[in-house]
């Protein structure tokens, strides 16, 4: 039986927020009521950090993280060391790296992995870019750090038939990350680690 709402408008709003990942109704439900007990000042607060982020946020034209600039603050630095490339699927796995503080280098963002199940393809993906940041001569090492799945093996292998002909270093992180682990939930010390003993990547799956 479908829940009774006192209200079409409180309806509507755990609708709403029921719609986020990982949100259900009850946990929608309990959002909403402690949005309603806050002062007016702190909701809109709230709704306009949401819209501000949509309607603002940049994506770097470099690297594909979100960025308040063209070019987000990582690209921009110049203690980096430009020659490495880490390729990673998201945004959270470019904070999850970055949390670490074991690499130095720049950041490519995919924007997901190859999935066909999901309806993936290589041109929904940010690999292009890729292989033109390779193209100009500038990087000397890629190094594949995406998720031990099937999908990121299978989008790892494509990345590397598609960097075949330029001379450039393919790296994978090790697998010191278990098997089928999502790089964003991995402690710091052991993706720190595989990082650091990342090791040349074949093209084997």
């Amino acid at each position: 039986m479908s829940q009774q709402y006192p209200s079409v408008l409180l309806e509507k709003a755990v609708g709403e927020f029921a719609k986020l990942p990982g949100i259900g109704r009850k946990t929608a439900m309990r959002l909403v009521l402690h949005l309603l007990r806050q002062d007016l000042q702190t909701v809109e607060a709230f709704g306009n950090a949401v819209i501000t982020l949509k309607r603002e946020v940049k994506y770097c034209k470099v690297c594909h993280n979100i960025s308040d600039t063209d070019v987000c603050q990582i690209c921009s630095n110049s203690s980096r060391d430009a020659s490495t490339v880490c390729v990673v699927e998201n945004i959270r796995d470019v904070m999850a790296v970055e949390n670490t503080q074991q690499y130095k280098g720049l950041y490519h963002v995919l924007g997901g992995v190859i999935s066909p199940m999901d309806g993936v393809g290589p041109s929904d993906l940010q690999i292009e870019s890729l292989v033109e940041r390779v193209k100009s001569g500038t990087v000397k090492e890629v190094i594949l750090a995406l998720s031990s799945t099937m999908e990121g093996d299978t989008t790892n292998f494509y990345i590397f038939r598609k960097l075949a002909p330029y001379d450039v270093k393919l790296t994978m992180i090790a697998r010191g990350i278990s098997i089928g682990d999502e790089l964003e939930y991995t402690d710091e010390v052991t993706l720190g680690r595989s990082i650091v003993n990342r090791t040349v990547f074949t093209g084997t799956m």
